[in-house]
């Protein structure tokens, strides 16, 4: 039985006679967040449930990877990504521990960034730097593949160092395999959604945000076509507001990466926490 399925069956006793079918997102939100990281690549809900906005939370990665963020930085992406429900908070490694603790109590998970920003360096430190991040408290790596070595024709190293990098993950550990698309035509773009899928990764990803540019609607639609159903796919780079980020669940996003996270659930600006090019 699929972990969906068991999480279904044991919410049916409190579905049942609620006031409002169809309003899941708004109304339990924790329930959908679960169905969510079971595996789901959609959330059905009723016209005119309410703020569908809010219902984004669970997807989102909120991102602080400024090279000059401070720990008060790290605190409020904290207390933002507790307050909103977000999926996890994202960091740069030397925040990991910091963030771990703060967030020891709470279902946010602290992801982190490897080989980041350019990927240019050996998969042999790539997977080290995986295990030590992990020994600190991250359970999501994104990590950025070898662009050039991709651009190159070099598919054996590519694969190689993702794979580090898979095989280094902890039981439960996230790995999501940032392709820098705006790098890659889009050829490139389906090689190396294969690779990461033959790999074991989780999901691909856009962008690093430090690119020239970030994630579109057709590479995320490409990335889908590509990896099937079950694969994770994680739109990051550019995405600042609601409705760039509707567009790209619609188009088949399972996870947002975005430090405009809080504007994007309320269509308010936030404080100092996320920033960047995220």
């Amino acid at each position: 039985m699929s972990a969906i399925l068991r999480l279904l069956i044991a919410q049916q006793g409190q579905c049942v006679g609620c006031p409002a079918p169809g309003a899941c997102a708004v109304r339990c939100p924790d329930v959908v967040r679960n169905i969510v990281e079971a595996g789901a690549d959609r959330v059905g809900a009723i016209f005119g449930v309410g703020d569908l906005a809010g219902a984004l939370a669970p997807l989102i990665d909120h991102t602080l990877l400024k090279p000059d963020a401070i720990r008060r930085d790290a605190d409020v992406l904290c207390q933002e990504a507790m307050r909103w429900k977000f999926a996890s908070v994202c960091v740069n490694p030397t925040w990991v521990a910091h963030c771990a603790r703060l967030l020891a109590t709470s279902p946010v998970r602290v992801c982190t960034v490897i080989g980041f920003p350019f990927g240019a360096t050996l998969p042999e430190v790539k997977a080290y730097e995986s295990r030590c991040v992990q020994d600190l408290g991250a359970t999501e790596i994104d990590m950025v593949i070898n662009v050039g070595a991709l651009k190159s024709g070099d598919q054996q190293l590519v694969e190689r160092d993702i794979r580090g990098v898979v095989d280094a993950a902890h039981q439960g550990t996230v790995v999501k395999v940032i392709l820098e698309t705006t790098f890659l035509d889009d050829r490139e773009k389906v090689v190396a959604c294969r690779i990461a899928k033959d790999a074991g990764a989780d999901f691909v990803k856009t962008s690093t945000g430090y690119g020239p540019s970030g994630a579109t609607v057709a590479d995320i639609s490409l990335m889908r076509a590509t990896v099937g159903p079950r694969m994770g796919v994680k739109a990051s780079g550019g995405v600042r507001d609601t409705e760039t980020a509707l567009a790209m669940v619609r188009a088949g996003a399972t996870r947002i990466g975005a430090s405009a996270s809080v504007k994007i659930v309320t269509g308010k600006d936030a404080g100092k926490g996320g920033g960047g090019k995220y």
